[in-house]
């Protein structure tokens, strides 16, 4: 005849509790609660260690109002968008800023609301010309004492 160990339920037949004691087989009572249960109460030394910023409001989100979406090209990709055209007004076709990314082949003249100094020197440098309606300004930010 061959062992074999007998099912745990079939063991605690006519028992109560089944060996759990008197509360511990009901629902999440030995560990607590189930999920964030008791993070104000006999959780919170947890919490304060390993959840540190749990509770609470953090950061700020700026209103849509105040946010601005700038549409940028790369210099590259002007002779890749607009083939064969010499004269390229960016303010039209909606785009706000010329980035020197990428190598254009031919002369071109451009204009656009702002462009950076890099974009600027590799259309000069082919023969073109910018046309730049504000010139971006790189502002360091003040330090308070």
């Amino acid at each position: 005849m061959i062992n074999v160990a007998r099912q745990k339920t079939k063991k605690f037949r006519g028992s109560r509790t089944h060996g759990r004691g008197i509360k511990a087989g009901r629902g999440a009572g030995l560990r607590g609660g189930r999920g964030n249960a008791g993070l104000h109460k006999h959780k919170f030394m947890y919490m304060l260690k390993y959840m540190p910023d749990h509770f609470g409001v953090h950061g700020f989100k700026r209103p849509d109002s105040m946010l601005k979406e700038i549409t940028v090209i790369n210099v590259g990709q002007l002779e890749e968008i607009f083939p064969g055209k010499k004269d390229i007004d960016l303010t039209k076709e909606g785009i706000d800023k010329l980035l020197g990314g990428g190598e254009i082949h031919h002369p071109i003249h451009v204009n656009v609301k702002t462009a950076t100094e890099k974009a600027i020197e590799k259309i000069q440098e082919k023969g073109g010309k910018v046309n730049v309606e504000e010139q971006e300004k790189e502002e360091t930010p003040k330090k308070s004492k």
